[in-house]
């Protein structure tokens, strides 16, 4: 049975145990058949070979000394038993070697066992080793290092090449027999081999995360891991392995499935993430719990190091979804669209099952090179030969009769004007997948909806700079109020000199939105005037806006009824006429498969002609079948037509079409003028955001630094000119004859602040952070000298500020928080480069919001 191997990585895989089997006696029937049928003399001169094989037979009954001698051992005596069976035939035929009989166990319930009189049982036993050899191979290595994941990944492709090879080549004969196992069923080895596969492409997604790749590749190689186990699932879910399995097999594969269908997830949703499509990685988060929290439910019993890696990925899944979800809330507004929507997570196979068929190739095999003559094997050549033909001749006609019909009947527009009749006709293929991906995109009647975000994100950007110039305005108007009251006294630069770049660039920004204004209402006006066309793509079904094939309102002889059945009668015998032709060819098939007469070649002693007649004989009546199935069917295809004209005329099938091929026409008009309004409208949004992160807040912080800047040196400036006209600091000021700007400088040093500014102002600390000795009065409001020696101006000029209302972080509107839109709130404030603009817009931006 399988084997919970415990590894260094997070998770546990299974290895296969081999098959037991009991001894046999095979050296003395083999040496007697030769004897008999030969020589003595060929006998004794093929010692060795018996030898050979007799050893092998008895090493495979022991217990192996090593996992890789036991590999090479199975490899060794699975091609000499191909070299013995086209010259050894054993079975119950009393002129075959009857006396060996080989017995296996079953690996998953060693109760069960089976014997035959052939050597497929031998040979389907032998692969089936192989297989589970290689997979214990494969979990022997440590998957704790780079090396030892890729070889563990190869030994598991070697093993489900194993089984795979087993079920192409031995599984069929094996359980022909009346004693079989389900083991080496063909679809216990197709399990055994998806098991394999997905055990490999599990080894890979562990070196892609040791090597740090990036989440989209991470995702795709998770996800394969994914469709491994759920194809190995769906195979144990079904006869004849679901009743042969024990629960802990079917909860291992199940969990892993979902394991590994959340891990994708998480890790497209990290991409997703990066390229900030919020919407979808909510939806793919959402998709990955639900997985996770399903498969728990079956989780009892389950290994602990599965159930942690379950228990981290969830926690993984909720923090990213959290953090996604407020985002969304306060950034994107964007709607998250329903899981049965989304398409399926892009995935990748690094792995494959390696091909057997070199490494068990018994062509250049030596032993009992002597025993068989060339000519049987040529012989058996040239009747294979003579099958394939027959094979390809007829399937040649099968699939030309199915063509036929399928181009007669397109030309007859059959069976769609039938379901027209019966109100079940459906929209082409194409068609009807672009309807549905608009109307799950909302449709028309969703698009009032995209509008008003774009008005929304438009508002919001133009009072952001509405904010952001008032603040520039009221620093400029007190500064020269404090310059027309102190005149002379008020030595630093005017404000107009320092805000001219950054009033340009306000400027600047506010023609790229009264552009985009323009566009916006040129999309408005696109939607009024086309949502006559669209208003068809809101239909639900679709099918309802099409025309309707409808009765003639008179009838002279009311036959229309009999007409529709005779038709329909006719098209379903021809569709009979198509089943059977699948079960011909697959009759055909299945008989030249099961043909193995190199028994009879080996043990004829007539002329090799009369046996191929003989054998070919019963292709025969399969071909006859053909034939008078395609007859049939030429027959049927013109009573069809008759049948049809006369529909036709009846119900003014011509006139319907016209009408049909007119509504596809509008329907695909309104698709693509959907698509280009969607497109105009994302285009929109994306501006609107992009403006406010990267350009308009930008710009309002550096305005925010500025205005913060000038007012410490107000206030510094006003104690000196009051220490002036108090006479109080002419001896620190001797030396000086205007505003000393370096004392500023200095002081502002002492106060710990980085580097000044380019106007050899003291930058001021981050907002919202007192500085380290004494804090500063606010920025409008003026306190008392330090000696106490008056008003710092003329009280009847002394006017009072009215406190900011735009105070260096406030947000755009209540409740817009985070980082999108106060990026610089904590932490240190960089140092506002005014005289420099970002690059704006972005490369990456479009052409159709343009910036003038």
């Amino acid at each position: 049975m399988a084997a919970p191997t415990p590894s260094t990585a997070a998770n546990i895989m299974l290895a296969i145990y081999e098959k037991k089997t009991t001894s046999v006696e095979i050296y003395r029937p083999l040496r007697q058949f030769i004897a008999y049928n030969y020589s003595e003399r060929e006998a004794q001169n093929l010692e060795d070979d018996l030898q050979l094989v007799k050893q092998m037979r008895s090493d495979l009954e022991r217990p192996p000394d090593s996992l890789t001698a036991r590999r090479d051992l199975l490899q060794s005596y699975y091609k000499a038993l191909c070299v013995m069976e086209t010259r050894f035939p054993i079975s119950p035929n009393k002129d075959h070697i009857t006396s060996i009989t080989f017995t296996w166990h079953d690996a998953f319930k060693q109760k069960q066992k089976a014997s035959q009189q052939n050597i497929h049982l031998e040979k389907a036993a032998v692969l089936f080793n192989l297989g589970a050899i290689h997979s214990q191979i494969a979990l022997s290595f440590d998957r704790s290092s780079s090396d030892g994941r890729r070889q563990a990944s190869h030994s598991f492709m070697a093993s489900a090449g194993a089984f795979a090879f087993l079920r192409d080549n031995a599984s069929t004969k094996a359980s022909i027999g009346q004693s079989s196992t389900v083991d080496i069923s063909v679809e216990c080895a197709g399990m055994l081999e998806r098991l394999m596969l997905a055990q490999a492409q599990e080894c890979v997604f562990e070196n892609t995360i040791a090597k740090g790749s990036t989440p989209g590749v991470c995702a795709k190689i998770a996800r394969q891991v994914g469709l491994y186990y759920e194809e190995t699932l769906a195979a144990l879910n079904v006869a004849p392995l679901n009743q042969h399995f024990d629960k802990g097999w079917i909860s291992h594969v199940q969990l892993k499935a979902a394991l590994y269908f959340s891990e994708a997830c998480y890790r497209y949703g990290v991409e997703l993430h990066e390229k900030e499509e919020i919407a979808e990685e909510i939806a793919r988060l959402k998709t990955g719990i639900s997985a996770l929290t399903e498969a728990k439910k079956s989780s009892k019993g389950a290994p602990a190091q599965i159930l942690e890696a379950f228990s981290k990925l969830e926690a993984n899944l909720n923090r990213n979804l959290e953090r996604a979800v407020k985002e969304n809330d306060r950034v994107y507004l964007m709607r998250i669209p329903p899981s049965a929507s989304l398409p399926p997570l892009p995935s990748v196979s690094l792995v494959k099952s390696m091909p057997m068929n070199e490494t068990l190739d018994a062509s250049k095999e030596k032993m009992f090179a002597s025993l068989v003559p060339d000519s049987s094997a040529k012989a058996l050549s040239r009747y294979t030969e003579m099958v394939d033909d027959i094979i390809r001749t007829q399937a040649e006609k099968l699939q030309q009769g199915s063509e036929l019909a399928r181009v007669r009947l397109k030309e007859m527009d059959l069976p769609d004007s039938i379901l027209a009749l019966e109100g079940n006709f459906a929209l082409p293929a194409d068609i009807k997948e672009d309807v549905e991906a608009v109307q799950i995109s909302g449709g028309p009647a969703g698009l009032e909806a995209e509008l008003q975000q774009l008005r929304d994100l438009r508002r919001v950007n133009q009072e952001l700079l509405v904010q952001t110039e008032e603040l520039l305005q009221k620093e400029g108007r007190e500064d020269a109020q404090f310059r027309s009251q102190f005149g002379t006294r008020w030595t630093r630069p005017q404000s107009s000199t320092l805000t001219k770049n950054l009033l340009d660039r306000l400027n600047r920004f506010a023609a790229n939105l009264k552009q985009a204004s323009d566009s916006d209402a040129r999309i408005e006006r696109s939607i009024r005037d086309h949502f006559p066309l669209m208003s068809i793509l809101d239909h639900r079904p679709i099918e309802a806006a099409l025309p309707t094939l409808a009765r003639p309102i008179m009838s002279l002889d009311a036959n229309e009824d009999a007409i529709v059945g005779a038709l329909k009668q006719s098209l379903r015998h021809l569709e009979t006429l198509g089943a059977q032709r699948a079960g011909l060819e697959d009759m055909l098939k299945e008989m030249k498969r099961k043909d193995d007469i190199l028994p009879k070649l080996m043990t004829s002693t007539g002329s090799y002609e009369d046996l191929f007649r003989k054998e070919i004989a019963k292709y025969d009546h399969i071909c006859e079948e053909i034939a008078k199935n395609l007859e049939e069917q030429e027959q049927l295809l013109l009573q069809i037509q008759a049948q049809n004209d006369e529909f036709a005329a009846i119900f003014n099938l011509e006139d319907y079409k016209a009408s049909r091929e007119k509504s596809y026409k509008q329907i695909q008009a309104a698709i693509a003028k959907y698509r280009e309004i969607k497109e105009n409208i994302n285009e929109g949004l994306k501006f609107y955001v992009t403006l406010q992160q990267d350009a308009i807040t930008n710009v309002k912080q550096q305005c925010s630094d500025y205005v913060m800047t000038r007012n410490i040196q107000c206030r510094e400036m006003i104690e000196d000119v009051q220490r002036q006209m108090a006479g109080l600091s002419f001896q620190d000021n001797k030396n000086s004859g205007s505003y000393n700007y370096p004392s500023v400088t200095q002081r502002s040093t002492s106060q710990n602040q980085s580097d000044p500014s380019p106007y050899g102002y003291a930058h001021p600390p981050p907002y919202g952070s007192p500085p380290q000795q004494q804090p500063l009065p606010p920025p409008y409001h003026h306190q008392q000298p330090p000696m106490g020696g008056g008003a710092p101006y003329p009280p009847q000029n002394q006017q009072q500020p009215p406190p900011g209302s735009h105070e260096y972080g406030q947000p755009a509107y209540p409740g817009w928080r985070g980082p999108y839109y106060n990026s610089h709130a904590t932490g240190s404030m960089p140092r506002p480069p005014y005289t420099v603009q970002p690059p704006y817009p972005p490369h990456h931006q479009s052409g159709y919001y343009k910036q003038q």
